[in-house]
């Protein structure tokens, strides 16, 4: 059971009836007439590693005569809202972006709308009685169900060195009569490309709202207004303009940076576009680039640099589109965005990158599945996941429009769970899950927690949390350790949804990550001026339920 549910998150294909019985009569089906063969696995006369057809794959998706609409254009230019309209109107459909706040938001706005609509993410399930439609991330959209009408959001990810497959698959193997594909119109060449053998019909449209560049810098701080969002690339800085404006500026900042819990990020964008909050200025990273609906007036960059994990380098083209299309939503009270740099040494910069084409995607990226790979280890029976992940890889055969996307992170973790007693699909399970293995205590958490597996089938929190009171974060170090907890709680709550009986804890898990958010929150109130009287009373509350209830800790 949990072997096919893998499958089904993870898989282009369907489940397969039997993996040895049937695969004679099933491959020609599943992988179309024009690059499969019947073959045997002891012979192996089919090549497992040959890649170069994947809309055969889709069997299902290339029987139906799809119709793909176009939404090109930039951040909060409308291209989104006008392709939910059209899900909105369908007698059935699939939204699929590439963050769970945007998953979370359309099915909020679907069932607003009273349009019943099921929210399905790795971490997530929340169904709805009488649900036609589902807005899901898109490694879990299902390429098995029919649709009227399918989103997929972002489509231009399907060039992501890492995230690329997920997008791929869904472009291929959706099964819907109308698919509309919004994104930056430097993948349209490509989708043009991919698309030639499929059969489907491409309409495009385009749909802009204003961006304005100034000519002027920021100049003090005192310029900032209403509406504004600093951003900048490290947590450091984040916290430093958001006390010297707070300080200097007379305006309360709200904060987003990546490694924010996602309901702490929610919960900030909402303070931020409330107009009843003293919270009228945002301080960000780049990480409000993707997955929030903000209201923002003007995009200030703090820098046109940032370090990329090895080196200093300069913003690139698609990356200064990305975050200066944060200004001037589509349909919101600022339809005319605006942006500029604090120095005007950057503004040359900024102007040019504005100006210039963004460079066009050349190749969508693919991933074996495990079935593939499974066939593939029943040729090397002697080889490990990660030998099997490396050959595989190396051996791999593909068209010029597609690339294998980068499993560096899997390879890591197969290479600890090879130390282990797991089955193959086992260990594949935990390679593909959300696991920062950068991350000092997320990589011994899944460690652990595939260790708890193997060894007693059955993995319960308390046993690799140790008992302690978790408070609000004193020093940003503090903050940074928390933020890794939440991320661990976010882990067992993934692997809950797909290893149920193993993993039961979800519900203590999903209030612990809860409570995390809630006092990762509370450190972010504290930074900067005076908070007002309201906030001040609920961080009271939150503070005397912090050192009063017993909580558990992750266990270094």
């Amino acid at each position: 059971m949990h072997f096919c549910r893998l499958l089904f998150f993870t898989g282009g294909f369907s489940a397969l009836p039997g993996f040895v019985g049937a695969l004679n009569r099933d491959f020609q089906l599943r992988f179309g007439p024009s690059c499969c063969r019947l073959y045997s696995i002891s012979s192996s006369t089919f090549d497992f590693t040959d890649l170069t057809c994947p809309h055969s794959w889709y069997p299902k998706a290339r029987k139906k005569h799809r119709k793909i609409f176009l939404h090109m254009g930039p951040t909060n230019s409308g291209k989104t809202h006008n392709a939910l309209k059209r899900l909105e109107s369908s007698d059935s459909g699939v939204y699929c972006g590439p963050l769970r706040l945007l998953a979370w938001e359309v099915a909020k706005r679907l069932n607003k709308a009273r349009i019943p609509c099921d929210l399905i993410t790795g971490q997530e399930r929340e169904e709805v009685e009488g649900a036609t439609h589902k807005a899901v991330t898109v490694e879990m959209a299902d390429v098995t169900a029919n649709y009227s009408c399918a989103v997929i959001d972002e489509i231009q990810m399907l060039g992501c060195k890492t995230r690329g497959y997920s997008f791929t698959r869904a472009l291929l193997g959706l099964c819907a009569d109308e698919v509309h594909l919004c994104g930056d119109a430097a993948v349209v060449p490509l989708i043009q490309e991919i698309l030639k053998v499929t059969g489907d019909d491409i309409e495009y449209y385009e749909r802009l709202s204003p961006l304005i560049p100034l000519n002027i810098p920021l100049g003090p701080y005192s310029n900032i207004r209403k509406g504004d969002c600093i951003v900048t690339f490290s947590r450091r800085r984040i916290f430093g303009y958001k006390k010297e404006i707070e300080r200097q500026g007379g305006h309360l900042c709200s904060i987003v940076y990546g490694s924010l819990p996602p309901e702490t990020r929610t919960r900030q964008a909402m303070m931020f576009n409330d107009t009843t909050s003293e919270f009228d200025v945002l301080v960000a990273s780049d990480a409000i680039g993707m997955g929030l609906n903000l209201n923002i007036s003007r995009i200030i960059f703090s820098t046109m640099k940032k370090f990329d994990g090895s080196e200093m380098r300069e913003l690139t083209v698609p990356e200064v589109k990305q975050i200066a299309g944060r200004a001037g939503r589509y349909g919101s009270k600022f339809p005319i965005g605006e942006v500029t740099c604090i120095s005007g040494d950057d503004l040359p910069l900024l102007h040019s990158s504005l100006k210039s084409a963004s460079p066009t995607i050349e190749r969508a990226g693919l991933f074996p599945t495990f079935e593939l790979m499974y066939l593939y280890s029943r040729l090397h029976p002697e080889y490990g996941l990660r030998r099997i992940l490396e050959h595989f890889v190396e051996n791999a055969k593909l068209s010029e429009n597609y690339f294998i996307v980068d499993c560096e992170v899997m390879l890591k973790v197969a290479a600890v769970l090879d130390e282990m007693p797991l089955s193959l699909h086992e260990k594949y399970l935990f390679c593909i899950s959300p696991a920062d293995m950068d991350d000092e205590i997320t990589s011994q958490g899944l460690t652990q927690f595939a260790q708890n597996y193997a060894n007693k089938g059955i993995v319960r929190l308390r046993e690799i949390f140790k008992e302690g009171t978790l408070k609000v974060p004193e020093t940003p170090a503090a903050l940074v350790e928390l933020e890794s907890i939440h991320k661990v709680l976010d882990l067992y709550v993934w692997l809950s949804f797909r290893l149920e009986e193993s993993f039961p804890d979800r519900e203590l898990a999903v209030s612990q990550k809860s409570f995390c958010s809630m006092l990762i929150e509370e450190f972010l109130g504290r930074l900067g001026m005076q908070i007002p009287t309201r906030r001040k009373f609920k961080s009271n509350i939150l503070r005397s339920r912090s050192l009063n209830s017993p909580q558990s800790f992750f266990a270094k």
